[in-house]
């Protein structure tokens, strides 16, 4: 009889929670999130099908009702108010169950996307420091910077949900742990903004381009194929859609702001390729998103040796300066885009650099001013804007330098210049206000100019507000 009695008991406690748990909500919602300011969030889950739920928002006191579909989908449009730093609340009610989500902060919410260096956490990988990142941390404390990571993940089809993660306050223990050109982007939006800050870090190390696209963006791309057999897969990161289908499709599309990005080593070979490829990643994640032409702010990937390798191809477009160059060129094709230079904190022997606070910086100071419309501080590179020859001479006119360039007293000595016969030599080079004056004895009727085009290079020019010059070539040879 007792255990009769147990059994009973025991039956109704399960029979209790799986009616608690009909009423699901997509993971990337949770406490502590930070919901994008003055905009229609989309909550999304699944319930029992055709239920009917209720959705209740604290910052407005409103309440709405909807209808599950006969999937047992269901979302809801939410408007949010301007940025606060009030705790709010959302509730989802239903016959078979609630959901709380709890400590909800109003703000900026940007997604933090692309390969190792942007995976890097603020600890390091193993052996590989960020510099300076210990006191970074222990200062990370505060309740209006909030952080999540989409756990890595790799699937053949796309996926409703992604693997299980958290939203959490900032502070020591959360900080070690996330994306360290995140976190250093959005601690300045914060220090500057004075609004709450939410970062979601979706990143692999490793990733191609394509891992990031759905099968769909990747039409127009014949020479790229796309998985069909879960066994035909060596390599997740590097296959196409994989990614996508893991851990990007289940957010989309959790509102943002923009996104900032830093990837690229990973298709260093196929530079030409990454012209188009690029921009269709970007294209592409704003059709889905459906919020117009949010800002897509870029790092350059930084120099680095990469003869070392595997397979150790050396020379022709294996020089990574060529794909450096190819994120140059498409900063043009992408409107509300720009793109951060790291041409002076790459590592000859290390593909992750340990300076990552001035990548987050950098690309902080993109949408400060591009994006939020602060004023009255340096923000963008010197690009080039036109080259005049003149006899022996080449004068390249630099633009997003209105102070003048700087070498820091130092002689310039990775310009080279080419004549009709193509051939490169080393040249000498003349600042002047906010244009270089260069010229060799070796050539006498230049064609082209050329600067830092190295694999692994450290950059020498500068805007006077200390913001380095990508290296670039004007040829086409």
């Amino acid at each position: 009889m007792i255990l009769r009695f147990y059994g009973f008991v025991l039956s109704l406690l399960f029979f209790c929670l799986s009616l608690t748990a009909q009423v699901k909500l997509a993971r990337v919602f949770t406490d502590h999130m930070v919901l994008q300011q003055q905009a229609n969030v989309k909550l999304w889950g699944w319930t029992k099908p055709n239920e009917k739920l209720s959705v209740y928002s604290s910052w407005n006191k409103k309440q709405q009702t909807i209808k599950a579909n006969s999937k047992g989908e269901w979302w809801v449009q939410l408007q949010t108010p301007k940025a606060s730093f009030i705790e709010q609340e959302i509730r989802i009610k239903s016959a078979s169950g609630e959901v709380k989500l709890q400590n909800i902060l109003i703000g900026e919410v940007w997604l933090c996307s692309g390969q190792s260096n942007m995976e890097m956490p603020m600890k390091g990988f193993k052996s590989q420091p960020i510099w300076e990142a210990n006191a970074a941390v222990l200062k990370s404390s505060n309740p209006n910077i909030r952080v999540y990571t989409v756990p890595r993940g790799s699937q053949l089809l796309p996926q409703d949900t992604s693997k299980t993660s958290f939203w959490k306050v900032a502070q020591p223990e959360s900080i070690a742990n996330f994306s360290a050109t995140g976190y250093y982007f959005g601690r300045l939006l914060q220090e500057m903004l004075q609004v709450p800050i939410g970062l979601i870090n979706c990143s692999y190390g490793g990733s191609v381009a394509e891992a990031w696209m759905s099968k769909q963006a990747l039409q127009d791309f014949k020479d790229i194929n796309i998985p069909q057999r879960q066994d035909s897969i060596k390599s997740p990161n590097r296959t196409a859609t994989l990614l996508y289908n893991a851990m990007l499709k289940p957010i989309i599309p959790y509102a943002i702001k923009g996104c900032i990005w830093y990837q690229g080593e990973s298709n260093y070979e196929r530079p030409d390729q990454y012209e188009s490829l690029f921009p269709a990643v970007v294209k592409q994640w704003r059709e889905e998103w459906k919020q117009g032409d949010f800002p897509f702010y870029y790092a350059q990937i930084a120099p680095y040796n990469y003869a070392q390798l595997p397979p150790y191809r050396i020379g022709g477009k294996y020089n990574s300066a060529y794909i450096r160059d190819a994120q140059r060129k498409v900063e043009a094709k992408i409107n509300n885009s720009a793109m951060a230079v790291l041409l002076d904190i790459g590592e000859e022997n290390n593909i992750h650099p340990m300076h990552k606070e001035p990548v987050g910086t950098r690309l902080a100071l993109l949408a400060l001013a591009q994006t939020y419309g602060l004023k009255g501080f340096g923000y963008a590179s010197p690009a080039v804007e036109s080259t005049q020859i003149s006899g022996s001479v080449i004068t390249v006119k630099f633009k997003t330098a209105p102070n003048g360039l700087t070498s820091y007293s130092k002689e310039l000595q990775q310009f080279e210049i080419a004549g009709t016969n193509k051939q490169y030599y080393p040249a000498k080079a003349i600042i002047q206000g906010s244009t270089v004056v260069v010229s060799s004895p070796m050539v006498k009727e230049p064609v082209a100019v050329r600067y830092a085009f190295k694999d692994f290079v450290v950059g020498e020019l500068f805007s006077t507000e200390g913001l380095p010059l990508s290296s670039f070539r004007t040829d086409d040879f």
